[in-house]
């Protein structure tokens, strides 16, 4: 696994911990993007809507409401996204293993 993915990897357990509110605030910064463009990330992929909603675990109608600009990804789907974007088989294999 590269260097970059094992930080990635990293990172999610660190966020689960936050999320868990088993972190110490204080030793974290967390940096969200205000928007992102779905659309673009999938098409960049090319994956349909239904195949990027089933290997992300995001539901499909959720997915299209992003999509076509009735709702707008909560700052926690947006941290998602952008992971997506920057290492999309990471993100995959690490969704992949905490299902298991």
């Amino acid at each position: 696994m590269s260097k970059l993915g094992k930080r990635l990897i990293a990172a999610a357990e660190e966020a689960l911990a936050i999320a868990r509110g088993k972190a110490d605030p204080s030793t974290y910064r967390v940096h969200i993007p205000a928007e992102i463009d779905t659309r673009a990330i999938r098409t960049k992929l090319k994956l349909t809507q239904k195949q990027f909603s089933e290997r992300y675990h995001i539901p499909l109608a959720t997915l299209r409401d992003w999509e076509q600009g009735r709702r707008v990804p909560d700052a926690p789907a947006r941290a998602l996204i952008k992971a997506i974007r920057e290492e999309p088989v990471v993100v995959r294999r690490a969704l992949a293993r905490s299902a298991a």
